[in-house]
């Protein structure tokens, strides 16, 4: 079987803010924004990775999701426990630097994990989680 991962989805809040944490503080490439107002699909990816995006997405609009799913789903996002994505780079401490400089909410500072991993952690505009790897 040949698959290959093409988007991952997370929710918005705040598209205009969620396209200024992607673009201008992860440097990632703006590809597609669709919808207006708040409900904007809007497609983003680092550069030179043209397969690999990610869809940020206004939260709960699938006509399936029942009111209270959407009240827990709002509560989660609240929280910071609905969404997140794990990215790597081979240069950890240059990178928390400059999404640190970006005004954002840091969860963890550079830490060595007793799994094995070195990484930290942030929250993009929405609450999600964006942790960060060291490649090794």
């Amino acid at each position: 079987m040949d698959l290959t991962i093409h988007t991952c989805v997370l929710p918005h809040v705040d598209p205009d803010a969620s396209v200024a944490f992607y673009r201008d503080v992860l440097e990632f490439e703006v590809r597609g924004d669709v919808g207006q107002g708040r409900m904007r699909w809007i497609t983003v990816g680092p550069a030179g990775q043209p397969d690999m995006s990610i869809l940020l997405a206004p939260p709960a609009v699938d006509p399936g999701v029942t009111e209270e799913e959407r009240a827990t789903i709002a509560e989660m996002m609240a929280k910071g426990t609905y969404g997140w994505i794990l990215l790597a780079t081979p240069d950890l401490d240059g990178v928390f630097e400059r999404v640190q400089a970006g005004d954002v909410e840091v969860v963890q500072e550079p830490t060595e994990q007793p799994y094995g991993v070195r990484d930290c952690a942030f929250r993009d505009p929405a609450g999600n989680l964006v942790r960060i790897q060291q490649r090794r």
